[in-house]
């Protein structure tokens, strides 16, 4: 049951970048002063998957990492609220007087600039404030949390859009800036064709679950090994590797899309039926297809000693 008189927020936390962390760190200050428990409210699947499915964004943080990563931040209850037509398709009014004030009688809600709810979006910050005065709560407005990436002089607002947009353009580095973390991708291991095998480099093949899958690419990373997804997500990844993400087009015909990652340890234990969790720490070079079987392999060993090198400089931060 969910505690009543909590500070609450609100929002789909794809990715709980440093825009969400403000958020939640501000409402746990809140919730301290008045001794009262932080709920975050969160919603599952994402509102345009029932909306406009079409228009869906792709998953930054499935269910299990979503909560583990808003529990690090402090929230003490994490409601999830199952989307339907008819909850999405409430008035502001009506969501906040049928579900949010008598379910939770909130004590404040904290949210940023661009907090919308009710039907069509209509509601906002002016509006939940005003019902908040009818029904008793207070609303805090954290303002937008911005970066400057690396290399780049331009300031961008931390957004799950522009976590997406990165990944999407295999910038890897710059969207762990906004994530505050490097990206995570999960999955199990699943057989491959064991060609990295036969070249030296054996490689775990994995099926993700139902995230954005960065840019084809070959990255630098670190993967963490367990017996099931929760302990993926809760985990820290240690174990450094070379990611390859495209199409084996040197040797085979038909290409289908391919998420491999070579350990960069000796004696790496089978990993057939594990999950593994891709930390996604830089970019280092595009696909491409090689032309004998040596050039391949000299360039997986010049891949393999620049993720070594990248890697031991970033654990060594």
């Amino acid at each position: 049951m969910a505690p009543k008189g909590a500070v609450l927020t609100i929002g789909n936390f794809d990715g709980v970048h440093r825009g969400h962390q403000a958020i939640l760190r501000t409402a746990r200050q809140a919730a301290d002063r008045s001794a009262s428990p932080l709920v975050a409210i969160t919603f599952d699947p994402h509102p345009a998957a029932v909306l406009h499915p079409e228009k869906s964004p792709g998953v930054l943080t499935p269910l299990p990492l979503k909560t583990f990563l808003l529990e690090r931040c402090g929230a003490d209850v994490l409601i999830v609220i199952r989307d339907t037509l008819s909850l999405l398709n409430q008035s502001p009014k009506d969501f906040v007087s049928r579900f949010l004030a008598p379910a939770f009688a909130p004590r404040a809600v904290v949210e940023g600039p661009n907090f919308t709810f009710g039907y069509g979006r209509s509601g906002t910050l002016q509006t939940l404030r005003q019902l908040g005065e009818k029904h008793g709560f207070d609303v805090l407005e954290v303002p937008y949390t911005t970066v400057h990436l690396n290399q780049d002089q331009r300031s961008v607002i931390c957004s799950s859009s522009a976590v997406r947009r990165l990944l999407e353009d295999g910038k890897a580095a710059h969207a762990a800036q906004i994530l505050s973390r490097p990206y995570r991708l999960v999955g199990t291991t699943i057989p491959g064709r064991g060609i990295g095998r036969t070249l030296g480099f054996p490689t775990a093949n994995l099926h993700p679950e139902n995230q954005i899958i960065p840019s084809e690419g070959v990255y630098a990373g670190f993967v963490a090994v367990g017996d099931s997804l929760e302990e993926v997500c809760r985990q820290p990844a240690r174990r450094p590797a070379a990611f390859s993400i495209g199409r084996a087009k040197t040797f085979v015909t038909d290409h289908p899309l391919l998420l491999e990652a070579h350990l960069l340890e000796s004696n790496v234990e089978d990993l057939s039926g594990k999950y593994l969790a891709m930390d996604f720490v830089e970019w280092l070079r595009n696909q491409q297809r090689f032309e004998s079987r040596e050039d391949l392999i000299r360039q997986i060993a010049l891949d393999c000693q620049k993720a070594r090198q990248i890697l031991s400089d970033s654990s060594g931060r």
